[in-house]
């Protein structure tokens, strides 16, 4: 049965500024949250965890971060209640929880719009279906909704073998796109498998440098950074189509002035001061039923996997957030949740 038992439930919530080890807490008497109109109760079966949430657990005092909270976005599981949506108890969905509600993934129970969720395609297990919605509308939105590819264009994806990186490439092979890409040389072969057609491995020699030096000259018509690599951007006037976009969803963290002037390079430094004569865009992620729905369409269609790196039993939250912060996940790190 979907339908709780009981009015309490358990979850891990962010109490304190610092590492996950410090910040969270693991409580039983949580209570169940009762749907608004337009939204369902989700009895949450797996979740999985992102970076930013561990960092900016580390980042942001309790007071801007607005603790105690659950923590974490994706979600897959099944519908407790459908609250007279287009859901019905027992459906299998997949989707995000908005932590500014407190409440977060890594819980029992949540209550998610009905608008933010879409029905996990048979394709998927439980634990890629938790790891598809961040990643996958990040990559989306910005090859899509952003650079808006297109056939026969060529993509540099910078950091392919990141979670982000992973569903970026099957999207811009699935527009049929020429994509290269970047990661360390012993995940090429992983990275491959997901369809790029060309892989350069960042730990021979600084990216820029590649790809400026190459004895056949890459011209993009769009880069797509995953990462976060400054110089990435500064130097693309010698592979980036003059026409073309440059797009991150990260800055690169470097310290405070460090990452203060990366921003400068990248989005406030003009050209008759020595900035790049290329566009450049930052973007945030945002909720969207229709980008959902493509990506499970994708998965659906055999066309988009989301690789999982391990998983791990609810309990065993800290040791799945070492894992995600060796850097060293080929995948998503997936927490399965007990009831």
């Amino acid at each position: 049965m979907a339908t709780p038992a009981g009015t309490t439930q358990k979850a891990w919530r962010v109490v304190r500024r610092g590492s996950p080890s410090q910040a969270l807490k693991f409580q039983n008497d949580l209570p169940i949250p009762t749907p608004s109109p337009g939204s369902v109760l989700v009895k949450i079966q797996a979740a999985a965890l992102n970076p930013v949430g561990y960092k900016l657990m580390k980042l942001l005092p309790n007071l801007i971060a607005g603790r105690p909270h659950v923590t974490e976005h994706d979600v897959a599981g099944v519908i407790a209640n459908g609250n007279g949506t287009e859901f019905k108890e027992g459906d299998s969905v997949l989707g995000l929880v908005d932590n500014s509600k407190k409440q977060g993934a890594l819980a029992q129970y949540a209550v998610i719009p009905a608008e933010g969720l879409v029905h996990i395609p048979p394709t998927l297990s439980l634990a890629q279906a938790a790891g598809l919605s961040l990643v996958g509308l990040t990559a989306v939105q910005g090859l899509v909704d952003i650079l808006h590819i297109k056939a026969g264009q060529r993509i540099f994806i910078n950091g392919g073998s990141s979670a982000v990186g992973a569903l970026a490439i099957q999207i811009a092979k699935t527009e049929k796109c020429h994509v290269t890409t970047s990661c360390s040389g012993g995940k090429i072969e992983g990275v491959k498998s997901l369809g790029a057609d060309e892989i350069l491995d960042y730990t021979a020699s600084p990216l820029w440098n590649q790809l400026s030096s190459a004895t056949t000259p890459y011209q993009f018509d769009a880069i797509f950074d995953a990462v976060g690599t400054t110089a990435l951007f500064t130097h693309s006037k010698a592979y980036l189509s003059p026409k073309g976009t440059y797009v991150s969803i990260v800055p690169e963290m470097n310290g405070v002035f460090g990452t203060l002037w990366g921003l400068f390079e990248t989005s406030c430094r003009p050209t008759w001061l020595g900035g790049t004569p290329r566009t450049f865009k930052f973007f945030s992620m945002k909720p969207s039923k229709k980008n959902l729905q493509y990506l499970a369409d994708l998965a659906r269609e055999g066309k988009l996997t989301v690789p999982v790196d391990s998983e791990y039993a609810m309990e065993d939250t800290l040791k799945a957030y070492e894992r995600l912060m060796t850097g060293h996940a080929n995948g998503k790190v997936v927490v399965n949740i007990t009831h």
